[in-house]
């Protein structure tokens, strides 16, 4: 199923074929739930996000003119609903970190130290991309972890190229500060009397 090529999910789409869409929601489930989690900050609002992403996309497929890959089309769908509930719900999204990533993943069969310390790192760097104003962590998430280009950031975030390389640049300074700031921070609770 997974072995679809996008022209072949997209044909698959159009004509209502179960099996495509069962696959055009497991290629890009996580990424649509990762970019909501990003913005919302809420599981279940996540959830619905990516519900309400895949309706839209499914809906609009005919409209999809392959100007941009299948997954910045998806990714810029999720973005903009997820726009346009915090608008509707007029409430900044909840500041809570991302643990429950981590220990959704995490097994009692799982004892090997290189992957906890990965885990760790990954938490840290969750929680410091929470803590980034703004869509700061939307830009670096795409770029780093999903690794679209400058130039399907720009399509995605409707912004120009100039505009998405500074913000990044920004965004990095910014990222760097508050992994200092949260390394000073838990070096100190780690030597304070308990």
């Amino acid at each position: 199923m997974s072995h679809f090529s996008d022209q072949q999910l997209i044909t698959g789409l159009v004509q209502g074929d179960r099996i495509a869409f069962k696959a055009f929601i497991d290629r890009y489930k996580h990424m649509v739930y990762t970019l909501a989690m990003r913005v919302l900050r809420n599981k279940e609002d996540a959830e619905e996000i990516a519900q309400d992403t895949f309706i839209k996309a499914l809906q609009s497929i005919n409209g999809f003119k392959g100007e941009a890959k299948l997954s910045t089309w998806v990714y810029k769908i999720a973005y903009h609903k997820c726009l346009d509930y915090v608008k509707k719900n007029k409430r900044r999204p909840q500041t809570d970190s991302w643990e429950w990533q981590d220990h959704d993943r995490i097994t009692a069969s799982e004892e090997d130290w290189d992957i906890l310390e990965a885990q760790e790192k990954r938490q840290i760097i969750n929680r410091a991309l929470a803590r980034l104003p703004g869509d700061d962590g939307v830009l670096l998430t795409l770029f780093y972890f999903e690794t679209f280009s400058l130039k399907e950031i720009s399509g995605i975030l409707d912004l120009s190229l100039n505009t998405v390389k500074v913000r990044l640049h920004r965004s990095r300074k910014r990222l760097a500060g508050i992994l200092e700031k949260m390394m000073d921070e838990q070096t100190i609770s780690m030597y304070e009397k308990k």
